[in-house]
């Protein structure tokens, strides 16, 4: 990975954009993801490259859905495994342990390079050894999601396919409006807030995957704690049609605050 120094203004940035590039020289990562990642970061400048108080509000109504979660399911793509895949072993753990690995550009090549980047952690080998993480989707892809033709649609009946919530990271908008039509709830994070993915899904938050998965994970630990009927009311009072345009008017006064500077 090429040195990027600590003191830069943009460091962390320029970390993830290595950490991509890095993912897709090992196979992990399509080249269509850099385009992702790309677009992603551009959203990122609009809202000020931090979690805005809108995000933290989908955040808060994500933990209590995934709490609630009878069999919740984290799915991932190469972007994911590339800028955040330990915060998502230790998110996964924090519920039944279930990771799919979900792709659209899918070979057998590329899902035994995910498997390896996995397995090479020697303390996430062990997890998933132990059973207390369940990586699917690489060899139980048997499953097809109804109306989905591309191969997002083979998912794991263990996995996916049998879930009640899904938290899709990254932008995905054909899977996620098949998924919700199969009555799943789907928690999204997605950095725009015009996307397909962003207005078909049950939540959508509008943050940074590496800002959000630890927060994420910080609120479902308090949430356990919590009473059912307390999680439900917070739920109930979420709208994400509300938080999107909050997003949106957020982004616009932003934009022009920086035109009077």
């Amino acid at each position: 990975m090429t040195f990027v120094p600590k003191t830069h203004p943009r460091y962390k940035s320029l970390l993830n954009r290595e950490k991509v590039v890095e993912a897709l020289d090992k196979g992990i990562l399509a080249k269509a993801g850099l385009t992702a990642h790309g677009r992603g970061e551009a959203f990122d400048y609009l809202i000020g490259e931090e979690t805005t108080d809108i995000a933290l509000k989908s955040i808060k109504a994500s933990a209590a859905m995934l709490v609630l979660a009878e069999n919740p399911v984290i799915s991932i793509n190469g972007n994911t495994i590339a800028l955040a895949k330990e915060e998502i072993v230790q998110l996964a753990e924090e519920l039944n342990g279930k990771i799919e690995v979900n792709l659209f550009y899918r070979t057998k090549e590329r899902e035994e390079n995910i498997k390896k980047a996995f397995e090479e952690d020697s303390n996430i080998k062990e997890k998933i050894e132990d059973n207390k993480i369940k990586l699917l989707g690489i060899d139980d892809a048997d499953k097809q999601i109804p109306n989905l033709d591309s191969l997002r649609g083979k998912v794991s009946e263990e996995g996916i396919y049998s879930s009640d919530v899904v938290l899709v990271p990254l932008e995905d908008g054909d899977r996620t409006e098949a998924l919700v039509n199969m009555g799943k709830k789907v928690i999204s994070i997605d950095l725009n807030p015009l996307s397909r993915t962003a207005r078909k899904s049950t939540i959508t938050i509008v943050d940074e995957l590496t800002r959000c998965i630890p927060l994420l994970t910080k609120y479902i630990k308090e949430y356990k704690k919590i009473d059912k009927q307390e999680l439900r009311k917070i739920i109930d009072e979420y709208d994400n049609k509300e938080n999107l345009k909050e997003m949106l008017s957020y982004i616009s006064n932003r934009l022009k605050n920086m035109e009077l500077e």
